[in-house]
């Protein structure tokens, strides 16, 4: 499902104009951005939290090549779902 998918569904099931769907989306999506370079975990109760890990720096290899590479370490998010979405997910 890509953003445009997201709220032609939520603007269908709320009877809202696209524009407005889609400028909520861009804000709620900008806040979380926002927290997250602030070093913040976002909770979305029932849905996951997002939050930031650190990787260290380490040494690999390109797989076409062989050639070792140096990855220098960074930030990388880490999403863990929540209770509701991984019973959803693994309903039967």
């Amino acid at each position: 499902m890509t953003k445009k998918d997201l709220v032609k569904k939520i603007s269908y099931s709320t009877g809202e104009r696209q524009q407005v769907v889609k400028r909520i989306i861009e804000e709620t999506l900008e806040h979380i951005t926002e927290a997250m370079t602030r070093g913040e975990r976002v909770e979305l109760r029932k849905f996951g939290v997002f939050k930031i890990s650190w990787r260290e720096a380490k040494i690999a290899r390109n797989p076409k090549t062989g050639e070792k590479i140096s990855i220098s370490s960074r930030k990388v998010v880490k999403f863990k779902s929540g209770k509701f979405l991984f019973k959803r997910l693994n309903e039967k």
